[in-house]
């Protein structure tokens, strides 16, 4: 459904890129080339959610996907709030069905959450009127964050299809490496993951995914290079012996980054454990588009703001 020169979202939720279209994926992308302009110009002000109520809603800790929202919507001229779980009525026992509806009453267009069970977005998103974003649950999904990865790849190479991205690490925890696994498969990425046998999801191998037991069979010729954080905070001990193990044995250094395309982009979603994923002289050097993913967040997640407040009143169906 068209409005002007810009697709509507038929949904009116954002859950995860295991539910949305190439064309939706791209929809968000394109407009998030516009939402750029307004990041690197000298007036970051617009009044595209004029009118407009943003709350954020935030059960983890947070820096720069609940920064980049924030920013988002005051770039765009909304009211926003900020909710932490630690400061709220959930810690006196409040369900996460009842926060919501206290939310919605309020006259709140969009809801965005992270939080650390799987499928809590989907939960509020039946129960509220207001558009939900998920900004992270547990272990399923991180859309927001494979959007804006896709969009600094669309931004440098053109399109994905075709390319051959390698993402290693942690894989089994990263809802980071989902999202971008389901959305860059649908924009005909060939993709390749590399970690310890113990952070690989059983049968991966089984949807078209590449596995392979080193990083550097992953990395050669590779479009596209991804390091993933060691989610220490979601595992059980002795899924890898030590830190350094690890990075001796799938950290990303100069020597390994040669084995992909001379021109091949370096990506993380951040933060960096430097020494770990990735050697000090990677994150710096010239192939890194660590910085370049942070600004293009902003520009993505004022995209999604854009696109989910320019529903019409029947336009609600998910």
């Amino acid at each position: 459904m068209f409005r002007g020169d810009v697709m509507v979202f038929k949904s009116k939720d954002l859950l995860g890129l295991k539910e949305l279209s190439a064309e939706d994926i791209m929809n968000i992308i394109d407009t998030a080339k516009t939402m750029k302009y307004v990041i690197k110009s000298n007036n970051k002000k617009t009044a595209h959610l004029q009118g407009k109520s943003i709350v954020t809603l935030f059960y983890e800790n947070s820096t720069r996907t609940r920064l980049s929202f924030e920013l988002a919507s005051k770039y765009m001229s909304s009211s926003s709030a900020n909710i932490s779980a630690s400061s709220s009525s959930v810690a006196k026992g409040e369900t996460l069905i009842d926060t919501g509806k206290t939310i919605d009453m309020m006259g709140t267009d969009v809801i965005i959450i992270r939080h650390p069970m799987s499928g809590a977005p989907h939960l509020l998103a039946k129960n509220v009127k207001a558009s939900v974003i998920n900004a992270g649950d547990g272990m399923n999904e991180h859309p927001t964050q494979a959007l804006l990865d896709m969009f600094t790849i669309v931004e440098r190479k053109g399109s994905l299809k075709g390319l051959k991205v390698a993402i290693v690490g942690d894989i089994y925890h990263s809802r980071v490496a989902r999202s971008n696994i389901w959305g860059m498969s649908k924009l005909g990425a060939e993709i390749s993951v590399a970690g310890p046998a113990t952070l690989i999801p059983p049968g991966l191998e089984n949807t078209g995914i590449k596995v392979f037991n080193t990083v550097q069979e992953a990395l050669i010729d590779a479009d596209v290079v991804m390091g993933l954080r060691i989610q220490l905070e979601r595992q059980k001990k002795g899924l890898f012996p030590t830190i350094r193990e690890y990075s001796r044995f799938f950290g990303i250094d100069e020597k390994r980054l040669k084995l992909a395309k001379e021109d091949a982009l370096l990506m993380h979603p951040g933060p960096v454990n430097r020494g770990v994923e990735l050697s000090t002289s990677v994150v710096d050097c010239d192939q890194s588009f660590i910085n370049e993913q942070v600004t293009n967040g902003v520009a993505v997640r004022m995209a999604l703001l854009y696109l989910l407040t320019r529903r019409g009143p029947n336009e609600d169906i998910n």
